[in-house]
């Protein structure tokens, strides 16, 4: 069985203040398409609900879901929320990307 990605803390408390914004179930979507720089990318997205086949961890009362699919591919990973001076943004820590690019979207295995 493949490990369930997880949320940082701080991935949590931004997830949690944008579907307050949004009011909406403070649920993130995360999957990944074929495509990007290095042939992965990543997408993020606030989701109504869960789906049976889904993969659910949760952190602060805030769920990370993710589809059977693409589980495979981010097994292990930790979304993380960072800010920088080139901006915020949810980053994934994924063990099995073997290579990556400067956006930090995008990866290969």
């Amino acid at each position: 069985m493949s490990t369930a990605p997880t949320l940082t803390e701080a991935a949590a408390t931004r997830v949690a203040q944008i579907a307050q914004k949004q009011s909406k179930p403070a649920i993130l979507r995360l999957s990944v398409d074929g495509g990007g720089c290095s042939g992965f990318q990543y997408r993020f997205g606030l989701s109504d609900s869960t789906e049976k086949d889904d993969s659910v961890s949760e952190t602060d009362g805030v769920r990370l879901v993710v589809d059977s699919v693409s589980l495979d591919l981010v097994a292990g990973s930790t979304v993380d929320f960072v800010e920088s001076l080139g901006g915020a943004a949810f980053r994934v820590e994924n063990p099995q990307a073997a290579a990556g690019c400067g956006c930090g979207s995008s990866f290969g295995i």
